[in-house]
């Protein structure tokens, strides 16, 4: 679709448009990714009909992106549902099928997973040889055991020694340093080997918090994740289908499919609106406000790159971060508030990638479900950084995809930070042979060959997403997230124009879920927040006398999540 319906009962005009009282009040809603989807479901499903859902790209889904690859859907995006108590996407795929069942908590580190059901972690040196399962279970325990601690500063409000230590990478790689080495019982060979896999862990723990080093997460803000109860679980149809559940009763004229966003002018900001003031006729019941200015018309314009304007009455925000680091100067007129800015710069995103490797063969043990890269030559680095040559090194592991029958001989790497979108910028050739090589040293094996198909994302170069997930950076904190959540105008704004309650319109934000951190939980449960935010403002009486006579007061009960 190349252009949004608007619907009958309303009107382009401004000055019209602000003179109506039987209407609609007309909501724009920018990304139709989970959270776009989901707030749409919910605005509609309460009585709003005026929705428009805008889509940069030429598919809904977001950094939901499902793949067939002949029995099986390979997941490019997001892949797992975390937890079940309370998280309506779960709720979701289980009353329609979807779910299977993957952890069974035999025994993980932090939120890395050493044994599953279906075998066990192989940790390969850059020589080719095995690290003895004994001396990992020995490690893991040691790693656990701090991971605990990282915890504790936002947890029990435990406080950090200085800034320069709020960090969980320096936090971490200190606090095990200084464990492994008073050991009296290790030699030193061993302690060099567990000093290695320190690196490896702390690039796992990268991958999961999509940063470019945990030394760039917040230690002071790192126990704020917590895992919703549950086991995790895949959807093996693929988690798009998440996606087509919610859009499947959203009429297909409110999404607009390739539709891009230039600029979002709010707070009648745009140059055709008009300003009328009223005379002291016109103003004898409120309150003798003779001489204050009122903006007629919608006090949001959204222009598209196809030079389509569409009016709004709200217009709700959901891009990721990265694209708003990247274009919150020009995609805002008048520009965002200092405070925004400044949450944008503090909070963090990276990218995490996945490479998948398909062979004809496997060349790996049955028991084995995932080959795990430790660089022995990295024990004593501080910082896990490299040229763009080596991005390989940054590749922490491939797992087996299981079960064989659904996937045949597929191996997942993973990798992230600027050595992510290094890989980004190599064709599948050199991908494929680099990974290969990496895989042939790493095991001994310099038979492996090459396999013959590869597949991987590229979440930083894509103009839509600019980044995997979100993180809390050194130096940001909740307030941000709280800060870049909330909606404009301010109540308090002295650079708006001073407007009574049935005008003041809002562009609402969706932001970060402080429990479920940059999960699609968190997505969910933000879109939640912003349609509860616009559903109570549109039902207060001020608006309603003004504007839609026909909108239905809402409980606070009906702004639950109905996904």
């Amino acid at each position: 679709m190349q252009s949004c319906e608007i619907s009958s009962d309303s009107t382009d005009d401004p000055l019209s448009s602000g003179l109506r009282i039987h209407r609609q009040p007309r909501i724009v809603v920018i990304g139709a990714g989970l959270a776009g989807l989901a707030a749409t479901k919910i605005l509609l499903k309460n009585g709003f009909t005026d929705v428009s859902v805008l889509e940069a790209s030429d598919h809904i889904g977001g950094r939901v992106q499902s793949v067939q690859h002949g029995k099986a859907t390979l997941e490019l995006g997001a892949t797992w549902i975390h937890g079940a108590n309370g998280n309506p996407v779960y709720h979701l795929a289980e009353d329609n099928g979807l779910l299977e069942h993957t952890t069974d908590g035999e025994r993980s580190v932090g939120r890395i997973s050493l044994y599953t059901k279906n075998g066990v972690a192989h940790y390969q040196t850059n020589v080719g040889k095995r690290i003895p399962k004994d001396l990992v279970e020995e490690f893991s325990d040691l790693y656990n055991e701090v991971y605990e601690l990282t915890q504790e500063f936002f947890k029990n409000g435990k406080p950090v020694c200085a800034e320069s230590q709020n960090s969980v990478g320096v936090f971490t790689r200190d606090v095990v340093r200084k464990k492994i080495m008073l050991d009296p019982d290790d030699s030193d060979s061993t302690k060099k080997v567990k000093l290695s896999m320190l690196q490896q862990y702390l690039k796992v723990e990268s991958c999961e918090s999509s940063s470019p080093s945990m030394d760039e997460v917040s230690l002071s803000e790192f126990g704020e994740w917590t895992e919703i109860p549950g086991a995790h679980y895949v959807i093996p149809e693929g988690f798009m289908k998440i996606m087509e559940l919610l859009a499947q009763d959203i009429p297909s004229h409110t999404i607009c499919l390739r539709k891009p966003v230039r600029c979002i002018h709010w707070n009648y900001s745009a140059q055709h609106q008009e300003v009328i003031t009223k005379s002291s006729d016109d103003n004898h019941n409120e309150n003798n406000h003779s001489s204050q200015p009122v903006m007629r018309g919608h006090p949001v314009s959204v222009e598209c790159e196809d030079e389509e304007w569409i009016m709004a009455d709200h217009v709700i925000v959901t891009t990721s971060l990265g694209v708003l680091k990247q274009n919150h100067e020009a995609m805002f007129s008048p520009s965002l508030p200092e405070d925004k800015v400044l949450a944008i710069e503090k909070l963090g995103i990276s990218t995490t990638d996945k490479i998948f490797l398909e062979f004809e063969e496997p060349f790996w043990s049955p028991e084995c479900n995932s080959i795990q890269f430790v660089w022995e030559d990295e024990a004593q680095l501080e910082q896990l950084a490299y040229p763009e040559e080596l991005w390989y090194k940054k590749i922490c592991s491939f797992d087996v995809l299981y079960p064989p029958e659904r996937y045949g001989y597929m191996l997942s790497g993973w990798i992230c930070g600027q050595e992510a979108l290094y890989m980004e910028r190599c064709d599948d050739e050199t991908v494929a042979e680099t990974c290969t090589e990496l895989l042939r040293r790493f095991t001994g094996n310099p038979d492996i060959p090459k396999p013959r198909r590869i597949l991987r994302s590229s979440w930083g170069s894509n103009p839509y997403i600019r980044g995997s997930y979100s993180f809390t950076r050194v130096g940001s904190s909740g307030a941000d997230c709280e800060k870049l959540a909330m909606p404009l105008p301010y109540a308090n704004s002295t650079k708006a124009p001073k407007l009574n309650c049935s005008e003041c319109r809002r562009l609402g934000w969706q932001c970060f879920c402080p429990h479920g951190l940059f999960t699609t939980f968190g997505h969910t449960q933000r879109s939640c927040a912003q349609c509860g935010r616009v559903i109570t403002y549109m039902s207060e009486p001020s608006w309603c006398r003004a504007n839609t006579a026909g909108v239905r007061r809402v409980r606070s009960a009906d702004c639950r999540p109905k996904v």
